[in-house]
């Protein structure tokens, strides 16, 4: 039985972990440092020094900032933080955009200097906004997370400050104690009514972008040509829809979608093929829900040793969150789940993250697969076995392996693809 610490750590964990969030959550972190360095200043400034590590550079260089009508760029999103957002709001800073304020933020883009530089700092997430006006200044500052807001400042006046690291991984107690033994009891005790509204929110909000990816024209709609060239067997429509909300929310769609490890695309990984393969296995709700625990928290726990940004992309993650939940609704607990999850590790781990942008939908359809399939060998009395490349002696060694290489090893890879992308812009 689990103890009620890991009960509530847990809990603490999905409340902290699946918030809405409007957009790909990069520029709108930028947004969110801009709207803050606005509100302590009191106006609109006259210059803008924005600082951002190359990873915030890799994910915001090619996303439409939504709420802008098609705008894409650092310049885009710290502007819009400014002039349009509304910092209580966090990752839903843009929410309350208006076309006669986004008029005003194209005014202020034709007059103010705003100043781009990659941060120095060695973090691969950080975020540095400094404003001036006259003899006025403002700074405001976010590191390791979205919205880890560390430093706020009005001149010298310090209006906020809190302690932090520039190292990859910033991981907290609570997440230290995840690991799949304790997720799958977790998914099989916990009192829903703890979640329930979580959990209702992310079905809600990220099936709501699947259909409009399905409807729309967004990116290379990659989940319509996945239903158009391989069927509607739920195995595709896993990959098509968890592809369609990507599609929907790199390219322009302005509805939320709730997150999972700060990303919009791993919160749709994680939860959407679960959401279809209920549907398709005809289970109750509370199943579902459970179900979803088993994905959420399998993703969070794979991330957590990785950090927020790294040259690995975090579908891969996601992915075996998902075959692990859909393990789950399959009657899989301990034994199938830690197979399945080693095996999609072993499947799709070293898929590289170059940026956010219209191709993550096909990842995730990819990682998605990598999901399944870990399942399904498992199923069929196949798996990989310790030595197999990264695959080590039991599911959660595999995972530090993984985590490893890909928060360690990878540093270099992720500078040499951060610099291809700016010089190839």
């Amino acid at each position: 039985m689990l103890s009620r610490e890991i009960t509530e750590a847990y809990v603490a964990i999905l409340r902290e972990e699946l918030v809405p969030a409007m957009g790909c959550t990069e520029p709108i972190a930028v947004a969110y440092a801009g709207a803050l360095a606005r509100e302590a200043l009191g106006e609109l400034p006259e210059s803008v020094e924005l600082t951002v590590s190359g990873n915030i550079i890799k994910n915001v260089k090619s996303v439409i900032v939504p709420h802008t009508n098609g705008r894409k760029g650092l310049r885009v999103a710290v502007a819009v933080g400014i002039c349009c957002g509304d910092a209580s709001r966090e990752l839903e800073v843009l929410s309350g955009v208006t076309e006669e304020a986004l008029s005003g933020m194209d005014d202020f883009l034709s007059k103010a200097a705003i100043d781009v530089r990659e941060s120095g700092s060695g973090c691969p997430f950080d975020i540095e906004v400094t404003l001036q006006k006259g003899e006025k200044s403002a700074y405001a500052r976010i590191v390791g997370t979205h919205t880890n807001v560390v430093c706020l400042k009005r001149g010298d006046q310090v209006l906020l400050s809190k302690p932090f690291t520039v190292e990859a991984v910033q991981s907290d107690v609570k997440r230290e104690a995840l690991n799949i033994r304790d997720i799958v009891e977790f998914a099989d005790t916990v009192d829903l009514s703890l979640v329930r509204d979580t959990l209702k929110r992310q079905i809600e909000l990220n099936m709501d972008i699947v259909e409009a990816g399905l409807r729309g024209n967004y990116g290379a709609s990659i989940g319509k040509i996945l239903i158009r060239s391989y069927g509607n067997s739920v195995q595709n429509r896993a990959k098509a829809y968890a592809a369609a909300g990507s599609d929907a929310r790199m390219n322009g769609c302005e509805k939320p979608v709730v997150i999972n490890s700060g990303s919009g695309n791993q919160g749709l990984t994680a939860s959407v093929p679960v959401i279809v393969y209920a549907g398709e296995c005809g289970v109750s709700e509370d199943m579902l829900y459970r179900a979803l625990l088993v994905s959420n928290l399998v993703t969070i726990h794979l991330k957590t040793g990785i950090g927020s940004l790294s040259a690995y992309c975090g579908a891969t993650s996601a992915g075996a969150g998902a075959g692990a939940g859909v393990c789950y609704l399959y009657g899989g607990r301990y034994d199938e789940i830690a197979h399945t999850v080693v095996n999609a590790l072993a499947i799709n781990s070293g898929m590289l993250c170059d940026g956010a942008k219209a191709s993550c939908a096909a990842k995730i359809a990819s990682a998605v697969e990598a999901g399944l399939l870990g399942m399904q060998m498992y199923m069929h009395d196949s798996e990989f076995k310790s030595g197999d490349g990264l695959t080590a002696r039991g599911v959660e060694a595999t995972i530090q392996a993984v985590s490893e290489i890909a928060r360690e090893g990878m540093r270099e890879t992720d500078r040499h693809i951060i610099h291809q992308m700016i010089s190839n812009d």
